[in-house]
C-alpha cells in the first residue's frame, strides 16, 4: 500500500497486522481519486475509520489542506501517525482515538469538511446510521462530497437519508461499492 500520486508519491504506508482493518484496494483507491482529484486543493478532510489513514493522507499529498483521522483503535491511529511522518504531512493531520459518533458530536458546530471518507468495517452496516448523525450534526459544507466504501452499495436506506442526500457517482470494483453523495440545497 502506497501513496498513488501528489507531494507524497510513493511512499510505502504502514498498516495494522491480521484483520482488524482492510485497507481500501490500490486499484479502488486510484478510481476514487480520479474522481474527485480536481476537487482535493485546499480541501478540509475526515477520515472516518480511517485505519492506516491511506485515504486522508491521499486527499492531503493531492493538496487537501488539512485532515482529521478519527479510529477507535489505538493501534490504528498510532500507525496513521508513523504514516503521516512517512509522509512529511503529519503537520496538517490532527489524529484522534475515538468512536465516530463521538468525534461527529463534538465536531458539531465547529468544524466544516470538504470531503468525509466513511470506509466502516462492512460487517457492522454502520454507513446509514454514520450518514444520519453527519446530517445531524451539519458538518458537511455545502459543496462537500462524502465518499462510501460498502459492500453492498446500501447507503441511502430510509427517507431522511434520501431527503437530505443525493448520490452523484456509484462505481463497483470487484465486490466493493464506491457511492459519493452530496447534500440536497
Amino acid at each position: 500500500m502506497r501513496i498513488i500520486t501528489g507531494l507524497a508519491r510513493g511512499v510505502k504506508l504502514q498498516t495494522l497486522e491480521g484483520d482488524a482493518t482492510r485497507p481500501t484496494a490500490e486499484r479502488v483507491k486510484e478510481a476514487l481519486f480520479s474522481m474527485i482529484q480536481f476537487e482535493l486543493e485546499d480541501a478540509h478532510v475526515l477520515d472516518l475509520f480511517a485505519g492506516s489513514g491511506q485515504l486522508g493522507l491521499e486527499a492531503l499529498s493531492r493538496g487537501a489542506e488539512k485532515a482529521v483521522f478519527t479510529d477507535i483503535s489505538g493501534d490504528a491511529t498510532a500507525i496513521i501517525k508513523v504514516n503521516a511522518q512517512k509522509t512529511r504531512l503529519f503537520e496538517k493531520c490532527r489524529v484522534l482515538t475515538m468512536d465516530y459518533k463521538d468525534y461527529i458530536r463534538a465536531a458539531k458546530d465547529k468544524y466544516k469538511f470538504d470531503f468525509i471518507f466513511i470506509d466502516p468495517p462492512y460487517a457492522m452496516k454502520l454507513i446509514p446510521d454514520v450518514l444520519r448523525k453527519i446530517s445531524d450534526a451539519d458538518i458537511l459544507s455545502d459543496d462537500g462530497i462524502i465518499v462510501c466504501e460498502s459492500e453492498d452499495g446500501e447507503v441511502l436506506t430510509d427517507d431522511k437519508l434520501n431527503e437530505y442526500y443525493e448520490i452523484i457517482k456509484e462505481a463497483k470494483y470487484g465486490r466493493i461499492y464506491l457511492t459519493l453523495l452530496k447534500r440536497k440545497i
